[in-house]
C-alpha cells in the first residue's frame, strides 16, 4: 500500500463515519462502472456535508451528478425546506444514478436533471428566488471556465462555489500534460479565478484539489 493510501485510510478512520447508503453507492460505482474512481468518496463527502450544515444554503446547484454520491452527501446536510438541483450531461448515467437518488433517504431534497447545464440554464434568473446559495462544479473539465461564469450569474452575493479536481492529480504543474485538453481546461479555470476580483478564493489539497470561491 502506498503512503498516500495509508494516509487516506488513517484519515477515514478518524473522521465522521460514512453513511451506509453512501458507502453502497461508492461500492456499486467501483464495482459496476469503468470510471468508478471518479466518485467523490468519504473524505470529500463528509467535507461537503459539513459545509452545507455550516452555511445552511436554501438552494444548491450541482454541475455533474455522476453516480449521485456528492449530491446525496450534500443533501444529507440540508435543512428540511432546502433543495439541491443537480445536472448530469451524460444520459447514459441515468439508469444507474436515478434509482439510487430516488431510493435514498434524501430523495425529497434532490431535483435530478439530465441535460447540459450550459444550455438548460443559459438564461438569466428572473429574481433572487431562482438563485442559489451554493454551487458545486464537478462536470466536464474542458468547460470549467464556462461553468464558473454560469455559476456566478446564478449565485447570490456571499454565496459559495466549490470546484472539484482543480489540482488534477498534479497535472496542472506537470509539463507532460501541457497539451492535454482536460488539464488545459482546469488551468484556464484556475487562472481565471485567481485573477477575478469578484470573488475570494482558496485551493485546498483535498483529494484531487478543491477550490472554495466566495462571491463578493
Amino acid at each position: 500500500m502506498k503512503a498516500s493510501d495509508q494516509l487516506d485510510e488513517y484519515i477515514c478512520q478518524h473522521i465522521e463515519k460514512e453513511h451506509p447508503y453512501l458507502h453502497k453507492i461508492y461500492r456499486d460505482s467501483n464495482l459496476y462502472l469503468v470510471h468508478g474512481h471518479m466518485i467523490s468518496g468519504h473524505q470529500q463527502g463528509i467535507f461537503l456535508r459539513l459545509l452545507v450544515e455550516l452555511l445552511n444554503p436554501r438552494r444548491i446547484l450541482e454541475i455533474g451528478t455522476y453516480t449521485g454520491y456528492s449530491c446525496l452527501a450534500m443533501a444529507s446536510g440540508l435543512k428540511e425546506e432546502s433543495r439541491i438541483v443537480t445536472y448530469e450531461v451524460n444520459d447514459e448515467m441515468e439508469d444507474f444514478t436515478r434509482p439510487r437518488i430516488e431510493g435514498s433517504p434524501w430523495a425529497d431534497k434532490v431535483d435530478f436533471r439530465i441535460g447540459d447545464v450550459l444550455v438548460c440554464m443559459a438564461h438569466s434568473p428572473k429574481d433572487s428566488e431562482e438563485m442559489f446559495d451554493m454551487v458545486f462544479i464537478d462536470g466536464n473539465k474542458r468547460q470549467y471556465a464556462a461553468y464558473y461564469e454560469l455559476a456566478l450569474k446564478w449565485l447570490l452575493p456571499g454565496g459559495l462555489i466549490i470546484a472539484d479536481n482543480t489540482l488534477w492529480d498534479g497535472h496542472v504543474t506537470d509539463p507532460r500534460y501541457e497539451q492535454d485538453s482536460q488539464t488545459k481546461g482546469i488551468k484556464q479555470f484556475n487562472d481565471l479565478v485567481a485573477q477575478d476580483d469578484r470573488v475570494e478564493k482558496v485551493i485546498l489539497p483535498l483529494r484531487d484539489g478543491l477550490t472554495l470561491i466566495r462571491k463578493i
